[in-house]
């Protein structure tokens, strides 16, 4: 249990899991690029004593493992872990009162705490300028928070326990913020704060906001975490750091006791400025779009306060841990949201939101000879309409019949699927609606396309082990590559717009028809360079899933309309990159060659590649 970030950094080092750099580091790019060596590396938590511009030091990684992660919470990751499974699943408690009544008192111990006399993090009143001011790529807007804790209340109904605390990334200079008057707000749909935000613009007044920085670990792990109704993460952050969350008001503004900075402002109705660019999780930078502008108000800092942070980019990073994390204290929440669901997982590699996987059951119809998706679809439909699930983009789902299955074995459950789907039956698209805000490849912010690959029953073909014939010497099409059983990669040409991307596509749909059936490869990916795709899963994954649209990049060979249903004899997904999409993150060589220095013998990181 610890009561300050410090704490954890003392007991993460003693146990041979940080490492101390002695020597001064530029928080313009030269930090994250140390931190992202290090992580790939799968080394220590990191703490910058000597932050070049900035007092305060700064540490990294913390959640780098999942190994890391789960020593940080030994002490209180079982109790919370029950709590959760106890809010999911209330029955369970009615039906064993005593057995449960000491996990309803570890939630009753976590409920915050308020605080009256000192306050530490008060101890000094700073400016922004006077922080780390962290940029971690080249095309960055600015520096940026990465794991902030932002604090707002319910305007209708005031108190702690009406409140919301999230991770929404906050910049802190840069484009035409005002330095130290203004910092920019970035939340997606789907955030708490947005309610929050909706109330008090219909009231004309503005929204008081506290950022939380630092503090006990618990508290940003708390910040991300989906929780089941009734469980807020002021309680939770309590119960995960084994001590209730101490908090206070100054001048009407909640104040975390225990965090090491706290920036306080408000956001006024319809105020907003540029936001970003923001090297993202995706792998790709989220563009300048306007955003909440939130006018500070003040700037704390407790004695010796540490700024943590991380790094954000082509997955995986840190914030797959907290992926990790998440899932494993959440354990079956998702199968009580929503009956009849046996396992979900967002693909990681292919940036989270754009991938999930599910298995399902199937039992509407039993007695029915003829096998085919029925529940799996009223499955979906749920899953596409709740919370985070809804921002998917690609679902693939079945239900297990004649072996047991997982979704975290990516070419087993993919080759399960590929072999049962019926081309001119499974394939349901959703077009014209929500889809993740950092996701480019749709029609515009937040908007786009998606589908439903649903499959179920026996097996219908056997798949390709090697590129088949009819995908070679293809003109204009080329380098056919095999990515796993039933999926290949071709590289075409350029893509310019769509209105030439889809004579393209027809032709190259036609000659492929000219040439016969292929039967064995239900899935053809379109890209810019095979070798790269097909080289390593993940980059499949990853390059596919978030370079395509469903509605604008969804082809097929003997393509055709049924009473509005789309149907094919094999699918092609064109996975060029766009014009219309994001940049990908590629690091400065300068900056790598110049932190070099640090991972020389006898300096602070050396042997620990």
């Amino acid at each position: 249990m610890y009561s300050s970030l410090e704490e954890c950094i003392i007991d993460l080092e003693k146990h041979g899991h940080l490492v101390r750099i002695h020597e001064e580091v530029d928080p313009y790019l030269e930090m994250a690029a140390i931190h992202l060596k290090v992580y790939e590396a799968g080394g220590p938590a990191l703490l910058f004593e000597n932050v070049k511009g900035s007092k305060f030091r700064a540490v990294s990684n913390l959640f780098g493992t999942i190994e890391r992660s789960k020593f940080i919470f030994r002490s209180t990751w079982q109790a919370a872990q029950n709590v959760i499974a106890l809010r999911n699943d209330p029955i369970k408690a009615l039906k064993n009162p005593f057995k449960n009544f000491e996990k309803g008192l570890a939630a009753l111990k976590a409920l915050p705490l308020k605080t009256s006399g000192s306050l530490p993090v008060t101890a000094q009143e700073i400016q922004i300028s006077d922080l780390p001011l962290i940029q971690s790529w080249p095309m960055d807007g600015g520096a940026f928070v990465t794991l902030p804790q932002i604090y707002s209340e319910d305007p209708d109904k005031p108190g702690i326990m009406n409140s919301n605390l999230g991770m929404y990334r906050v910049q802190l200079n840069g484009n035409e913020y005002d330095l130290n008057k203004e910092i920019g707000l970035h939340y997606q749909i789907h955030r708490g704060i947005g309610v929050h935000q909706d109330k008090a613009n219909k009231l004309g007044a503005p929204l008081k906001v506290s950022c939380f920085v630092g503090g006990p670990p618990a508290h940003t792990l708390s910040a991300v975490m989906p929780l089941p109704e009734g469980l807020s993460e002021i309680t939770f952050a309590g119960l995960l750091a084994g001590r209730r969350f101490h908090y206070s008001y100054l001048d009407g503004f909640c104040i975390s006791n225990d965090a090491d900075f706290v920036i306080t402002g408000e956001i006024h109705p319809g105020d907003t400025k540029p936001e970003g660019p923001f090297g993202d999780h995706l792998g790709y930078y989220s563009l300048i779009h306007p955003f909440p502008v939130m006018k500070v108000h003040k700037v704390y800092a407790k004695p010796n306060a540490i700024w943590p942070f991380t790094v954000v980019g082509r997955p995986p990073q840190e914030d797959t841990s907290f992926g990790q994390l998440i899932h494993e204290l959440t354990g079956d929440a998702i199968k009580q949201e929503i009956p009849g669901v046996k396992e979900v997982h967002a693909i990681d590699a292919a940036g989270v939101h754009p991938l999930l996987f599910a298995i399902g059951s199937e039992r509407y119809t039993p007695y029915q000879q003829v096998k085919q998706p029925t529940e799996i679809l009223t499955i979906a439909n749920r899953m596409l309409g709740t919370g985070q699930l809804s921002l998917a983009k690609y679902l693939f789902i079945t239900a297990e019949e004649d072996r047991p299955l997982t979704t975290h074995d990516e070419v087993d459950f993919m080759t399960y699927i590929l072999e049962r789907m019926d081309l001119n039956r499974d394939v349901h698209f959703y077009t014209n609606t929500t889809i993740d805000t950092l996701d480019y490849s749709g029609t515009g912010l937040n908007s786009g396309s998606k589908v439903v690959f649903a499959a179920y029953g026996d097996p219908k073909r056997e798949l390709c082990k090697e590129v088949p014939d009819a995908l070679k010497e293809l003109r204009e099409f080329e380098n056919a590559r095999l990515i796993m059983p039933g999926v290949v990669a071709i590289q075409g040409p350029a893509f310019s717009d769509y209105a030439k991307a889809q004579q393209e596509l027809q032709d190259f749909s036609d000659a492929l028809k000219a040439k016969g059936p292929i039967p064995s490869c239900p899935m053809i990916v379109l890209c810019d360079d095979s070798t790269f795709l097909s080289e390593r899963l993940n980059n499949f994954l990853w390059a596919t899933f978030t370079r395509s649209n469903p509605s604008h990049d969804i082809y097929g060979v003997n393509s055709y309309y049924e009473h509005k249903h789309w149907a094919c004899d094999n699918l092609i997904i064109d996975a060029r990159v766009k014009p219309h999409q994001a940049p990908p993150l590629i690091a400065d060589p300068m900056v790598e060659k110049n932190i070099e220095r640090l991972f020389a013998k006898g300096a602070s990181l050396g042997g620990i590649l």
